[in-house]
């Protein structure tokens, strides 16, 4: 994105911020540690993708890593042997199905991304042989590399909150970092219900005035 956007005219190529969502939190942490064009890196509701992937959703799953990997690597073979692409995340969830999961911000996400929110062209689907590259990957790999000023900001309700905490203890490199609670939100619900959305937006904007 660095790249594309400094090709703008008007852009200000000394004046990047970088602002993640989710999954994209993750990816923005990855990206700062390197690329000193961003001046600047804000994560909302961070998910790291990797580890999620590697151990499950609040390290749920670390007893199947090793099975998982096996799974990834088989559908890999399979691929380069000219054999059909298996994906996983691709399921029809009932109501009923949903709200028997068991952590709120898949059952939120579930209705958030499949229900109220959903695009006509989305879907859930991954490829299974994509999980040995994401699943040796880690947002908090060498996050202390990040020397930029760093915001980070989680529900305080929200079960991927263990994320943010984390990354933000690790993240040793910037002295000039803050992570902000909004007081009764979750993962999902700082996307779009008004009081949490404008919570963050509270914390961006004066963020980015100070540091861009």
């Amino acid at each position: 994105m660095a790249d594309y956007i400094t090709h703008f005219p008007g852009a200000d190529a000394a004046r990047l911020g970088l602002f993640g969502i989710c999954g994209g939190g993750g990816y923005a942490l990855s990206a700062a540690k390197t690329d000193k064009r961003f001046k600047s890196v804000a994560t909302l509701s961070m998910f790291n993708s990797g580890r999620v992937r590697r151990n499950g959703f609040a390290d749920s799953q670390l007893a199947t890593v090793q099975q998982r990997l096996q799974q990834a690597s088989n559908a890999r073979a399979q691929e380069q042997a000219g054999g059909g692409i298996l994906y996983a995340g691709d399921a029809d969830m009932t109501d009923a199905q949903i709200a028997a999961l068991p952590f709120e911000m898949y059952r939120q996400g579930y209705e958030y991304y499949w229900r109220t929110h959903a695009h006509p062209g989305s879907t859930f689907k991954y490829t299974m042989s994509s999980l040995l590259d994401l699943m040796r990957w880690d947002a908090t790999d060498q996050i202390e590399l990040i020397g930029q000023p760093l915001l980070m900001i989680a529900g305080s309700k929200a079960d991927s909150l263990y994320m943010t905490e984390e990354a933000f203890a690790k993240a040793t490199g910037t002295k000039n970092k803050v992570m902000v609670k909004i007081e009764g939100a979750t993962h999902i619900e700082t996307y779009w219900v008004p009081q949490y959305v404008q919570a963050a937006l509270g914390n961006l904007v004066p963020f980015y005035a100070r540091t861009l």
